[in-house]
């Protein structure tokens, strides 16, 4: 039995997360959001522990951390590098070193073309949190982090995704919401895998210089 926090856990992705893994695992889930009235359906779940803080709080994350086993971080917004400081200080207090970190394509300058120029425009306002928040990381070696870079989310019901390293160009422009679980539930149930890497998802031939819904 694994123990799993997973941070900002009212996230659409996360709750796919939480739900996969109660039913595909008995691992104890701790919930860490603000406003934990939020995810109320999970109250009377014996595997379930929400905690209602926030994540710029260090002491509460790390009070959140104890026998903690992997953390999920769905963390996000313009203030995330902020947000990553006070994980990875929680995290060294509380001795967890192994960390599954939401981020976005982009975040690597590695998307290519007329897509790459499209994606800057479009979420250049988060970028920098998420390119400072990559710094953060890889300037502590000693958390074995796993960064995921989702294309562009869209809510099918699918599971169909394909993976690029840190050093290959991004691929695609759009994923699945439940892809992105997916990937993230194989790294809790083998958090062996891609250690201190980051992983870039996308549906294969969805390729174009923009997703083909917008």
């Amino acid at each position: 039995m694994t123990k799993v926090l997973i941070l900002g856990a009212n996230g659409a992705t996360a709750k796919i997360v939480i739900d996969r893994l109660l039913n595909e695992t008995a691992d104890d889930l701790t919930l860490y959001l603000r406003n934990a009235k939020r995810l109320s359906q999970y109250e009377n779940n014996d595997r379930v522990t929400i905690i209602d803080g926030d994540a710029t709080d260090v002491n509460a994350m790390t009070a959140a951390m104890t026998d903690i086993d992997i953390i999920y971080s769905n963390l996000g917004g313009t203030a995330l590098a902020t947000y990553t400081k006070a994980l990875i200080a929680a995290m060294t207090a509380a001795k967890v070193s192994r960390l599954i970190f939401y981020s976005a394509l982009g975040a690597l300058h590695e998307v290519p073309g007329k897509f790459g120029e499209w994606n800057e425009q479009a979420i250049g306002a988060y970028l920098p949190g998420f390119r400072e928040s990559d710094r953060i990381l890889n300037d502590h070696n000693e958390i074995n982090t796993t960064q995921i870079r989702p294309a562009w989310l869209t809510n099918q019901d699918e599971i169909a995704y394909e993976t690029t390293e840190a050093n290959e160009p991004f691929k695609g422009t759009e994923v699945s919401r439940q892809s992105v679980a997916d990937f993230i539930v194989k790294l809790i149930k083998a958090p062996a895998l891609y250690p201190n890497d980051s992983i870039g998802l996308n549906k294969p031939n969805t390729d174009g210089d923009q997703p083909a819904w917008m």
